[in-house]
């Protein structure tokens, strides 16, 4: 046994391991092989296994759940090995963890709340865990896991005016199951007092209806009669909620259909299914209630969250609500410090100009330090933080701004460009991402005797953008327009012809072009409507 409370065996699977993930630490592979290996450690992770082996495991499940917060289903192993290693308490504190991390998720809170009816004892302390799990996935359109979970605990209870009380919140809510869930509460009101039937108002309403039309008590009628009757108009008034939620239900169905995937992966997704999310992101925006697209941002931004586009928007948005300066703020944070790579450091920027605006300037300028510190030669993020210290001190301080950055230690462009190169493939269709790693290249200082080199660099860049990139043809135009340029003022003896087929290949008539046709100008697959199709059903992730 050594350090890991493992056999030799598997302290050199687990070494190696650790080596491979601190080598290569965004290879998500790597990560999974990590935990599988861990997890099995001494036959596998309990109570009596080793302390060393039990941290180990704790260790590389808080790293890797640092590193990959949506992967709720992780979550769940993870509170599972801490209730077969120390018990119900310490479960519950990483299943605390985890739905701080993704508070969205509802196969979590199902998990989460299943675990408490089946460990506790207080039904008031269940219901409050419910509650918050109601107010965080409730409105989810796959949320008829979580409510099926809460309706069972409630019959467990024997509490028929609870499952009552929660059929009539459900009813109203647009989902998947929604029209089972209405056939249920049809059902369960048939047994329910009739005053119990709608809200009190509506109730009065509908009495004084049957009186005023001749059909009340002052007619003649029998209670049992206008029992009848009034059950009856309470009736009609859940039908138009059963088709007040069918209407909205169908609406959103046109979107839903078209997610293949509603969870977290570090695999990318295809322009579809973006697009996808533009036009429910839009609907939703367009019907103005603020609680339902706050919603729908929080779950798109768990399939997108390495995707700095959504969360400009999302930050846009919430910034052109009234009062919302911290929700704001909290998405810069989550965006920048968690789940936007440094290479796109257009959102810390923004986040930046949003501190700046609320009077913390000192903030600003520390956001944009951090991103010179992992891309020392990013010149918008120089340029910007000179801006902004011109505009809060003096043009001498600015220009003290350019010598300090000018003068930075040699070797600072090589961690520049090892980010680039590293992400590329991840950000082929990143119009940001491409302009940031050719400028950083052209601001390159050179020697005679290196401008070869930087030639080679820089038309190394150009050509990935023609070829590797996802741009749109008119994006691409302007890129290879920057290097161009670039050629005019800097380049060698062919630089003029290199220019002139580079004119003809990019900006030429269509007879003579050879610019790569790209995703952005292929015809895009429209969504598709309900039209009998079944909803799409939700799949689990590792």
């Amino acid at each position: 046994m050594d350090a890991f409370g493992s056999s030799d065996e598997e302290s050199v699977e687990l070494r190696k391991l650790l080596s491979e993930m601190h080598a290569d630490p965004d290879n998500y592979e790597i990560w999974e092989k990590l935990v599988r290996t861990v997890e099995t450690l001494e036959g596998g992770i309990n109570r009596n296994s080793s302390s060393q082996a039990i941290s180990a495991v704790r260790d590389v499940y808080d790293r890797f759940l640092m590193k990959f917060p949506l992967f709720f289903g992780y979550w769940k192993k993870y509170a599972d090995l801490e209730f077969s290693i120390a018990g119900t308490e310490a479960a519950e504190m990483v299943y605390e963890r985890g739905v701080a991390s993704i508070i969205n998720s509802a196969d979590l809170w199902t998990n989460y709340c299943s675990f408490k009816t089946e460990t506790s004892h207080d039904p008031d302390i269940i219901r409050e865990l419910f509650e918050r799990g109601a107010a965080a996935v409730g409105l989810d359109f796959l949320s008829h896991i979580f409510w099926d979970k809460y309706i069972e605990f409630e019959e467990r209870m024997e509490q028929p005016d609870r499952i009552f009380a929660l059929l009539s919140r459900i009813i109203h809510i647009p989902m998947h199951q929604y029209a089972r869930y209405f056939e249920k509460y049809r059902q369960l009101a048939q047994s329910r007092p009739v005053q119990t039937l709608v809200p009190p108002q509506t109730f009065t309403k509908l009495q004084m209806d049957v009186e005023n039309e001749g059909l009340g008590y002052k007619a003649g009628r029998s209670a049992q009669e206008v029992e009848i009757e009034l059950r009856r108009r309470s009736d009609a008034e859940h039908l138009k909620i059963f088709q007040s939620t069918q209407a909205e239900t169908t609406k959103r169905w046109t979107y839903e259909s078209e997610i293949k995937r509603p969870y977290f992966h570090v695999t990318d997704l295809e322009e579809g299914q973006l697009e996808n999310w533009r036009k429910y992101l839009d609907f939703e925006e367009g019907l103005g209630d603020y609680a339902r697209t706050q919603f729908l941002y929080e779950r798109c931004l768990v399939v997108l969250a390495v995707h700095e586009e959504f969360w400009l928007r999302y930050a846009r948005w919430m910034f052109a609500q009234q009062g919302k300066e911290e929700e704001v703020r909290n998405i810069y944070q989550r965006a920048a410090c968690t789940f936007v790579p440094i290479a796109l450091p257009n959102i810390r920027l923004q986040y930046a100009f949003f501190e700046e605006m609320t009077g913390r300037v000192d903030v600003a300028k520390d956001i944009h330090e951090a991103i010179l510190v992992q891309l020392p030669s990013h010149i918008e993020t120089i340029i910007s933080l000179a801006n902004l210290t011109r505009r809060h001190g003096t043009v001498e301080d600015a220009v003290a701004v350019f010598a300090a950055q000018l003068d930075s230690p040699a070797g600072s462009a090589e961690n520049a460009r090892a980010v680039f190169q590293n992400h590329q493939a991840h950000y082929t269709e990143s119009e940001a991402f491409w302009k940031g790693y050719l400028q950083m290249e052209i601001a390159q200082p050179t020697t005679p005797e290196s401008e070869k080199e930087q030639y080679d660099r820089i038309r190394a860049v150009a050509d990935s953008i023609l070829h590797k990139s996802k741009l749109a043809e008119s994006t691409i135009q302007s890129l290879i327009g920057i290097y161009m340029a670039y050629l005019l003022e800097k380049g060698g003896k062919d630089a003029a012809k290199e220019y002139l087929n580079l004119d003809r290949e990019i900006n030429g008539p269509a007879s003579v072009r050879k610019l790569p046709q790209t995703k952005a100008s292929a015809t895009s697959k429209a969504a598709a409507g309900i039209n009998g199709q079944q909803p799409p059903v939700l799949q689990a992730a590792k």
